[in-house]
């Protein structure tokens, strides 16, 4: 499922030399020259250009022509559940559109926030599925515990939470569950945790068994280059101050070979001075300001420092030495009543000219931020319930289809949307 790198897609010119013969124009544009013309244009604009000419819809449906200009149009796509749509996985634009619609969503089922070619979707209620954007395939995940411990409590009481991520050695796809145990939570209760592997084999199709000796912020859960970070559940403790655990304190598991690793201090606690009043207020604030991603392959820590209007991103550049380096430090005023009590946001992804696309969960807004000038677009869409960046490649493919019944024109083989998905 993995995608082609862009050192496989040919280039316009090898492209060019190489479209087929079978495809003439009967207009005024030689062959060569309405492939260069062609390929320059947006996918949506493209459809309905389709219409045009028989010669054009031919081409535009050539098995090459879509290689080049999915190597020439790397604009990213979003998968996104809406508020107001209980049943659909949407495959969007950053202008908002949607270029395919999924089915197999399920109504409290929560898109995962990953950077995959398959997206996961869970609830609190230990329900978990996997799509396949490129295909509408859905895996629903067993219910049932991990086998080999009758310890473990009941399963479908709400209280789950997932994390999902791919090992880069291997290619694997796994399913991380963690389970709160509700009895005594507050005086030292237990988090349980299983892990799954996608296509292991019907042998090998159960959770297995992990620990752990204290409680981390499921929800809080991000998978960067094969490992699962968490910050530390300060509100499991009476008194987060008092329990020694600093609120960027983060902890993470090796997907691949299912061990945790050690703890990481993050970058800004350890800067505060507990003696000094304000100090120990922005500690308390830290609890509720964090917020972990991923960005351009990296671990970062966002700290909305909501007092001071303030968004800086801080980059884990080396794990093993513990070093980050706080690369983004952006203004906010201009979007700070949209997050009323919530201080959290979300980054998602740099883009290529370097804006910032953030995800605010309590408003359900997808910002784009000039991080230069200080600045945000709102990108126009409905209220977001959750969201995904997806890694696969369907843009011009699925436009195609979606816009068959309003352009006409001869369908596109689904092999050929999975080859390049």
């Amino acid at each position: 499922m993995a995608s082609p790198g862009a050192s496989s897609l040919p280039s316009t010119r090898s492209t060019r030399r190489r479209t087929p013969a079978a495809v003439s124009n009967s207009g005024v544009l030689p062959p060569d020259l309405l492939f260069d013309v062609l390929l320059r244009i947006q996918a949506k604009e493209l459809c309905r250009l389709r219409a045009v000419c028989r010669s054009w819809r031919s081409l535009s449906s050539n098995r090459l022509f879509i290689r080049a200009h999915a190597a020439r149009h790397r604009s990213p796509l979003l998968l996104a559940k809406f508020r107001d749509d209980d049943a659909h996985v949407h495959v969007v634009d950053l202008s908002g559109d949607t270029v395919k619609l999924l089915a197999g969503a399920g109504g409290d089922h929560q898109l995962l926030c990953t950077s995959l070619d398959l997206a996961c979707l869970g609830t609190r209620s230990n329900s978990c599925r996997v799509l396949n954007p490129a295909t509408g395939a859905v895996c629903a995940l067993p219910k049932y515990p991990a086998l080999g411990d009758p310890s473990r409590p009941e399963l479908y009481k709400p209280g789950t939470f997932y994390a999902f991520g791919q090992v880069p050695s291997t290619g694997e796809y796994k399913v991380l569950r963690m389970f709160n145990r509700s009895e005594n939570r507050s005086f030292g209760g237990e988090q349980l945790f299983d892990v799954f592997t996608i296509n292991s084999g019907a042998s090998n199709a159960r959770w297995r068994v992990l620990s752990r000796d204290y409680f981390v912020e499921a929800e809080s859960a991000v998978v960067v280059d094969g490992a699962v970070y968490f910050l530390m559940n300060g509100r499991h403790y009476p008194n987060a101050i008092s329990s020694g655990i600093p609120p960027d304190y983060i902890a993470s598991l090796d997907i691949r070979t299912e061990q945790w690793r050690r703890d990481l201090q993050g970058p800004i606690s350890g800067n505060l001075d507990m003696e000094h009043a304000d100090d120990r207020k922005e500690y308390r604030y830290l609890w509720h300001q964090l917020s972990l991603g991923e960005l351009e392959g990296s671990l970062v820590l966002a700290n909305h420092r909501s007092c001071q209007f303030v968004l800086d991103i801080w980059f884990l550049t080396d794990f093993h030495s513990g070093l980050w380096v706080k690369k983004y430090s952006i203004k906010t005023e201009s979007i700070v009543q949209s997050l009323s009590d919530d201080y959290r946001v979300k980054p998602l992804l740099v883009l290529d000219d370097g804006r910032l696309l953030i995800f605010l969960p309590l408003t359900g807004q997808l910002l784009i931020c000039d991080p230069e000038a200080n600045t945000y677009t709102s990108v126009e869409m409905r209220q977001l319930d959750s969201i995904a960046v997806y890694a696969g490649r369907c843009h011009f493919i699925s436009v195609i289809q979606n816009s068959y019944s309003d352009f006409g024109g001869a369908g596109v083989d689904l092999s050929v949307l999975i080859g390049f998905s």
